[in-house]
């Protein structure tokens, strides 16, 4: 009787690991059109950075003349973000009011995120670069830390 408890939780144990694995495949294949873009930019500074597929690719071209650098992004990380995304109302971006207004001065840089998923795209107004809608906080938060500049 022991053996057969024995091998029912071991048969349980394992079939339920696999679960997780196959759950954890369809998520990322989910998540496979996502690309999350944030610029900022005033008159002597530019940033583009483009999340998209476990990647995340950095420039300070404003003309697209350079290559991107593109770095790898951990499972960690984007699991992060993918939690942070799956918060934010993509329908509402348009309309979130941003925080402060020190791009108006040159106290800031002017930043905007652009979200294109499942065939939409979703972008917010202008903010100020640091200070983003409460709404987006997290996930700029996240795109600004992927990005290691190389040394």
């Amino acid at each position: 009787m022991k053996i057969v408890t024995l091998l029912a939780a071991l048969l349980f144990a394992c079939t339920s690991c696999n679960c997780k694995k196959v759950a954890v495949a369809s998520t990322n294949e989910k998540y496979e059109t996502l690309v999350i873009e944030y610029e900022a930019n005033t008159r002597g500074f530019y940033q583009k950075l483009i999340v998209q597929n476990h990647t995340i690719s950095s420039t300070d071209d404003r003309n697209g003349e350079k290559n991107p650098i593109v770095q790898k992004i951990s499972d960690a990380d984007w699991n992060a973000l993918i939690f942070e995304f799956n918060k934010v109302d993509l329908e509402g971006l348009p309309n979130l009011k941003a925080p402060t207004e020190k791009r108006f001065y040159d106290g800031a840089a002017i930043a905007g995120l652009k979200i294109t998923f499942k065939g939409k795209t979703f972008e917010t107004t202008n903010f100020d670069h640091g200070f983003p809608p409460m709404e987006i906080q997290k996930v700029v938060e996240i795109v600004n830390s992927l990005f290691k500049a190389e040394e």
